[in-house]
């Protein structure tokens, strides 16, 4: 079962249970819909109970987290669900980064490059980190339409148009 990081809680917020909540998703409030969240090691399970904005987070409310104690106790802990409870993406050239990963990355003659391993965003833009079927280091590459013209998801790859050398990276 694919799972997908959808947020990560903060510090505690005021002294009944609620925290801070930081969404990874494009509504924040979105979070609150996929229904029961589960730690990364999959050994705690999270029914949100209630959900409001705050300025740059949201505050929730989870099932059983009575007390600025308990909460305390989950502080940056990351919330994941089942990839399946995402909503399909209607529109052709957006992807969850989760679908990205593990994708063959070919260049425009189809020779195999390597495989996607991560999706970044340090700012400035999303760049996939590609690793050398051959091995070595990892590269990161915009991920532009310019520089990946052609993505398959049913064949689980796409096309990078990049010029790079594995061996002296770009």
């Amino acid at each position: 079962m694919k799972r997908i990081c959808v947020g990560r809680i903060g510090a505690p917020h005021g002294v009944r249970g609620e925290v801070k909540l930081w969404p990874f998703t494009a509504d924040p409030l979105a979070i609150g819909r996929y229904g029961e969240l589960f730690s990364g090691d999959g050994t705690r399970r999270f029914e949100v109970e209630a959900l409001r904005p705050a300025r740059d987070h949201v505050v929730a409310r989870l099932k059983g987290i009575g007390d600025r104690t308990a909460a305390e106790a989950l502080r940056n802990l990351e919330l994941f669900v089942p990839r399946d409870r995402l909503p399909e993406i209607e529109e052709p050239d957006e992807f969850y980064h989760a679908d990205l990963i593990g994708l063959t990355a070919c260049d425009r003659a189809g020779n195999a490059l390597g495989c996607i391993v991560a999706v970044h965003n340090f700012g400035a833009g999303d760049l996939l980190e590609l690793k050398p079927g051959a091995g070595g280091d990892t590269v990161l590459v915009p991920f532009t339409q310019l520089t990946v013209p052609e993505i398959d998801m049913a064949a689980g790859k796409l096309v990078i148009d990049y010029e790079f050398d594995v061996a002296n990276k770009p």
